[in-house]
């Protein structure tokens, strides 16, 4: 369900959802929790949404759209043919991000942790956008000509990832710096 062709009562239960479910934890908030906090019965929730499965992969895809116009904000301020410029901004958006909406750690890894079910559809929405960031790291990294993208793709991923964990637990103070000087020394020693 698209956010904006949403109805008001749709929007107040994903919002409600959404900040219950990164605050609180999936499976510790129930339907009737999430009714009350929208101002909604849970018959409105079901007739939105249809069933608490599906309001996951609506917080899930809605949080992983934020995610995706904010990295878009600042990737269009760096020019085309400035590759290595555009990954670090990767890191630059990640600390802006962690700043602004992910004082609990990462949503994706939170919910996968909670979601046991090998067959959730939530499950696909958490490994589809951890997928289109290494896919968009390694595009960036094939632009500068390096023959092992995919390798230095996933050890981006693995950084920002390592970032997102101990900025949550409060490990580091210059998290995003280091992960910025390291990608630069990994991507130099594979030219």
């Amino acid at each position: 369900m698209e956010n904006t062709k949403m109805t008001p009562a749709a929007k107040r239960i994903l919002e409600a959802a959404s900040d219950l479910f990164y605050w609180k934890g999936i499976h510790s908030i129930g339907v009737e929790t999430i009714a009350n906090e929208a101002g909604v019965t849970k018959k409105t929730l079901y007739d939105r949404f249809g069933s608490k499965e599906q309001l996951i992969v609506a917080y899930l895809k809605n949080r992983d759209q934020q995610w995706k116009n904010h990295l878009t904000g600042y990737l269009q301020a760096v020019p085309d043919q400035e590759p290595l410029q555009k990954i670090l901004t990767i890191f630059d958006a990640l600390e802006s991000w962690l700043n602004q909406h992910n004082q609990r750690g990462c949503a994706f890894v939170n919910a996968l942790a909670e979601l046991t079910e090998d067959n959730h559809p939530g499950k696909t929405v958490i490994l589809e956008e951890k997928q289109w960031l290494k896919q968009l790291f390694s595009s960036f990294l094939q632009e500068l000509n390096l023959t092992d993208a995919e390798d230095i793709s996933e050890r981006l991923l693995i950084l920002h990832e390592g970032v997102t964990v101990t900025f949550s637990m409060n490990l580091s103070q210059r998290g995003v710096q280091s992960a910025k000087e390291t990608a630069v020394l990994l991507i130099e020693a594979n030219k």
